[in-house]
Parts: structure tokens; C-alpha cells; sequence
């Protein structure tokens, strides 16, 4: 059976080439996410989203979309933010024909925010963004995750680790949807500080390009109102169709590399145990010093 099988959503154009390297198309891509979807779901569903969209494909103009378009399909939908003066919708789904939607709409990138469409100004996620600078290597970063995860289990969260699809890796708590935003950020800021403070010679928490040669940056902007961070699952607009894939941490290790999962050579992935698949039982209250 395939994803146009299982959707309502009719792909026009399904042989367009999404990725050239890769040899991906759009039906290369919504096949991927029929496959993904079970796994998917929880995690991109009625939620804010983000969106990299690639109506060319990544050979083409790519660009950020985080409101309504004219001709994205209706089973894409369109949420009013309360806080956000534009009056613009906001984007999110809240089903395989939502995906699907976003496919037909050249969305190579989905990027939630860490909160549910329900609760808007309490994050449920928390997100560690480790970003290698120049002259770090794939083991350093996998040293700094497990660092991070240190920190994170010493206050009481329960932690995952997925790649990102791209260079880093993405450490990541649930929380029970009761403190704000503001709260967030700072906890994330602080363990963030923390270890720049601790190890300078190994972390940055600031983004000033300069300073991250040979440094991991400790990215804690993930866990703002409106910012977002690339779903477990979602793929990449980057060489050879990459995903982001949630990884158990005994499995975190040389063997897989920042983008080893791609569109293409996922399937026998999905097929065996999720790592992720106690994420939400998991959640816990965010102890703030």
C-alpha cells in the first residue's frame, strides 16, 4: 500500500524530484511518511509548526514558513495565536492527511514548537541543541549529550537523545505542561552557562560565531515562546535526505553518524523497537532552584 493509498490528499506532481542527490520525489517522501507516521505522530501533531519549505527541492530556493499560505491544502490548518499582533495564522495538523499536506506543499523540514496548540504558554518539551563548531568531532558531541543528560537527570527530568539530521544532536526532557515559558528558558539558560562556565574550553552558550571554533554550542533558544526545533522523524533539506531520528543512548556511538538515517535506508529502522515510544509517560515537573 502506498501513502496515496492511506491519504485523502492528492500529490500532484508526485515524480518531482525533492532531493537530486538522492534521487528522493515527492512520493518518495509522503512513502517515508506513511511508514513514519505511527512513530511521528505524537510529536508533530496540534502543535505550532514551523516549516522549511523547497518548492524546487533543495536544488532550489528554500525558505521559513511559519503562517498560512495561499493554496496549502486543507488539511493543513490554520490556528489563531492570541499573542502574535499580525492577526497571520499560525500552521499545524493534526493527521496523516495533515502531513501529507504539508508534502504536496514542498515542506522538506517540520519544526514544532514546544508546546501543544492546547496549552500555548506552557512548554510540555524542553530542548538541548548541541551544535558542533569548527574542529569538534562526532564523538564530542556524543560526550556533551551525555553531559547534558547528566545535568538534566540531576534535577529529575528523564532524558532522549535523537540526531538532528544535521550536525548535532538534540537532547530532549518531557515536562508537565505547568510552567511558563519565561521559567523555561531560564532553567535551559542556566545549565547552558553552566557548563560553558565549567568546561570553556568545550562549550559556548552564546551563538557569536567567533567563538565557537573547536567549541560545542549549548543551544537553549529552543525553548522560547514561538521558537522551534526539528521534529523526531522529520526530514532534512540537506544532502542525501536526511532525518532526524531518536536514538536509544545505549545506541548513541560512532556507528551512527549525525546523518546516518535517511529518507531512503530508514524503513528497517522503524520496523524495530522505538526508543522514544515512553517519551510522554516519561514527563515530569520542571523543579525550578
Amino acid at each position: 500500500m502506498t501513502s496515496a493509498d492511506k491519504s485523502t490528499v492528492q500529490l500532484t506532481h508526485p515524480d518531482r524530484v525533492y532531493w537530486q542527490d538522492a534521487g528522493v520525489t515527492k512520493a518518495g517522501l509522503a512513502d517515508y511518511y506513511a511508514e513514519a507516521w505511527p512513530l511521528m505522530a505524537p510529536f508533530v501533531t496540534n502543535r505550532p509548526l514551523a516549516l522549511l519549505r523547497c518548492p524546487e527541492g533543495t536544488a532550489g530556493q528554500c525558505f521559513f514558513q511559519k503562517h498560512a499560505w495561499r493554496g496549502h491544502a486543507r488539511e493543513v490548518l490554520t490556528v489563531q495565536d492570541p499573542n502574535d499582533n499580525s492577526e497571520e495564522p499560525i500552521l499545524a495538523i493534526d493527521s496523516f492527511d495533515g502531513v501529507m499536506g504539508l508534502v504536496q506543499g514542498a515542506a522538506l523540514e517540520i519544526h514544532p514548537w514546544q508546546a501543544s496548540l492546547a496549552d500555548l504558554e506552557h512548554p510540555d518539551q524542553i530542548v538541548m541543541d548541541l551544535d558542533p563548531g569548527e574542529g569538534i568531532t562526532w564523538q564530542d558531541l556524543i560526550d556533551g549529550a551525555r553531559e547534558v543528560r547528566g545535568r538534566l537527570e540531576k534535577v529529575g527530568l528523564n532524558t532522549f537523545v535523537k540526531t538532528t539530521g544535521g550536525k548535532g544532536i538534540h537532547v530532549v526532557a518531557p515536562i508537565k505542561p505547568v510552567t511558563g515559558w519565561n521559567e523555561v528558558k531560564e532553567f535551559t539558560k542556566a545549565i547552558a552557562d553552566e557548563m560553558a562556565s565549567d568546561s570553556p574550553d568545550r562549550y559556548v552558550a552564546t551563538i557569536t560565531k567567533s567563538k565557537r571554533v573547536g567549541h560545542i554550542l549549548i543551544d537553549y533558544l529552543r525553548n522560547q515562546r514561538g521558537a522551534t526545533a526539528i521534529a523526531p522523524y522529520a526530514s532534512r533539506a540537506r544532502a542525501g535526505a536526511p532525518v532526524s531520528m531518536p536514538l536509544g543512548w545505549d545506541e548513541l556511538g560512532p556507528s551512527i553518524g549525525p546523518a546516518h538515517f535517511t529518507v531512503k535506508n530508514a524503513a528497517s529502522r522503524l520496523a524495530q523497537a522505538d526508543p522514544w515510544q515512553d517519551f510522554r509517560k516519561a514527563e515530569v515537573a520542571l523543579k525550578l532552584a
